[in-house]
């Protein structure tokens, strides 16, 4: 084996919040609790976005408060600003995803924030988090490119997780929003910051938009990185972002990581099961490109051991 491999599922936030059908809390948690079951120990479970700008994730302090129970997984909540961040704590949250950004006009359609308001709300996120006690993963978000200003200047990733790795991330998540990168870009970067910090506050979230998701989380492997973010049955999207397909499908990250030599901890069995579950709640979700093929797999095994 080659160790162990972390596998951030975000689907229950990154995954349902541009969905048109809106989940109920139970569906929701039905959801969460089917990823738990696979295996999962760390999950993305909602945000604490405004609901009008963002109604799917309306409720996540219910979510919160139905789930926090000291078990053995960590439940994370996204927080857009310093508002957000009170209001998951009174819910009760121990982990808490802020988003950092590569680019002006990102920040300003998504909190609507100027690149400087977002990076002191940021800030004073993490002060407040470190004073609480509370887990801080910090997302650079379109980390390669940005769908209204086009390339991102590797630099500008580079000195932004510099300024949020000083100031106490607990992760530093480097996020392919839209689905831009390559293999290679990617490779370059990632190098260039495990260089300047090492790989185990480091991590990647890569989107499937141009079928490189895969082979982008190898190229990050391949430089050292063994976080990665990914989303049940390819659930995903940004509702400010255009063209921001799926995430990479925890499915088929689980499976590649796996095959490869790395421990997950994943069953995979029960997490085909979440990935039904997951199709069957939305309408919508794809599936990972692997799915069919892992369903025989699971399949021919349960044979195999049966008498």
């Amino acid at each position: 084996m080659n160790g162990p491999a972390v596998v951030n599922e975000v689907g229950p936030r990154d995954g349902l919040q541009s969905e048109s059908r809106i989940l109920s809390i139970d569906e929701r948690l039905e959801l969460i609790r089917s990823l738990e079951a696979a295996g999962l120990r760390r999950i993305e479970v909602g945000s604490f976005s405004s609901p009008r700008a963002v109604p799917a994730m309306a409720g996540t302090d219910r979510v919160l408060e139905r789930l926090n129970g000291g078990g053995p997984t960590t439940y994370t909540a996204m927080v857009p600003n310093v508002k957000g961040y009170g209001l998951a704590r009174e819910a009760g949250a121990e982990s808490v995803t802020v988003i950092a950004y590569a680019s002006e006009t990102m920040a300003g359609r998504n909190v609507r924030m100027t690149l400087a308001e977002a990076d002191r709300a940021g800030g004073e996120i993490l002060r407040l988090a470190a004073q609480d006690g509370v887990e801080a993963i910090v997302i650079v978000a379109v980390a390669f490119g940005c769908p209204f200003e086009g390339a991102v200047d590797p630099g500008v990733v580079v000195d932004v997780a510099a300024r949020y790795i000083d100031a106490g991330a607990s992760q530093l998540v480097v996020a392919d929003t839209i689905g831009a990168a390559d293999p290679a870009q990617v490779g370059r970067l990632i190098r260039r910051l495990v260089e300047q910090h090492g790989p185990e506050r480091l991590g990647c979230h890569f989107h499937d938009t141009r079928a490189m998701g895969l082979a982008n989380i190898y190229a990050a492997l391949e430089a050292g990185i063994r976080w990665f973010d990914s989303s049940i049955a390819g659930l995903g999207g940004c509702p400010f972002a255009t063209g921001a397909s799926g995430n990479v499908a925890t499915e088929d990250a689980v499976m590649m990581l796996e095959q490869m030599g790395y421990d997950t901890g994943v069953d995979l069995k029960r997490l085909l099961a979440a990935s039904d579950l997951a199709t069957r709640l939305t309408g919508t979700a794809p599936g990972g490109r692997a799915r069919e093929w892992l369903r025989g797999q699971v399949g021919a095994s349960a044979m195999r051991g049966s008498p």
